[in-house]
């Protein structure tokens, strides 16, 4: 499978690229600031048609391009109903150093929005088959997308937005969040995958399960 990614605007959001090869359909997920060019060459070098737009979850730095690419491809949007909001006021709860810093930004819905309101529920967007797992505690509607058997040694990814981190997790102190639900999130559905499962966060360095049962201190003892 063809994953490929890179940090978009001023917060660097992971933005990814997938597809089962080159030529097939893709999908594209969190495209943050300015994130249709890089998008728009890797798919034309790639000879991709988008399928579909996935968001782990609603805020700014994820969502920013959503709209854009989304309506410029003619592909949905996917995202969990609790973020669904902030598909047009993804700033909510970020304090007024960041409106300041996004005065004048305006935010609209894609014309084709699809909720993912069945946790545990598997989407079939062309060729490829994402998992979609409900991990509330960075925002309500937070979720983590697994691929099964998506590296070329087999291995499952996933993508865990800003629930999981390299050696760290995600913020809980914003409108919606809770370290108790985020806790619970990577518990019940992260620590139980195998440890050679990859991880690409919403932001930093690609790591695995194992390395994070083993290294992260925030969820230094924790167990399914």
């Amino acid at each position: 499978m063809l994953i490929t990614g890179f940090p978009a605007g001023w917060l660097a959001c992971n933005c990814y690229v997938l597809a089962e090869r080159p030529g097939a359909d893709a999908v594209i997920v969190d495209p943050g600031q300015r994130a249709m060019g890089p998008v728009r060459r890797i798919l034309d070098k790639n000879r991709l048609t988008p399928a579909a737009v996935l968001l782990t979850h609603g805020h700014v730095d994820h969502i920013w391009s959503a709209q854009k690419v989304s309506d410029a491809f003619g592909c949905p949007t996917y995202i969990h109903p609790e973020d669904r909001f902030m598909l047009t006021d993804p700033i909510n709860g970020f304090g007024p150093r960041v409106a300041q810093l996004m005065a004048g930004a305006f935010f609209r819905e894609p014309k084709q929005v699809v909720e993912l309101d069945r946790d545990g529920d598997k989407i079939d967007l062309g060729p490829i088959s994402v998992i979609v797992d409900h991990t509330p505690g960075h925002t309500r509607g937070s979720v983590v997308f697994r691929v099964l058997q998506a590296t070329k040694n087999g291995h499952d990814v996933v993508f865990s937005g800003d629930t999981l981190f390299e050696r760290a997790i995600g913020r809980s102190d914003l409108v919606g969040g809770s370290g108790r639900d985020l806790l619970r999130s990577i518990v019940d559905k992260l620590l139980v995958l195998d440890d050679k499962t990859v991880v690409l966060p919403g932001h930093g360095n690609s790591t695995t399960i194992g390395a994070e049962r083993r290294c992260n201190p925030f969820i230094e003892g924790l167990s399914p």
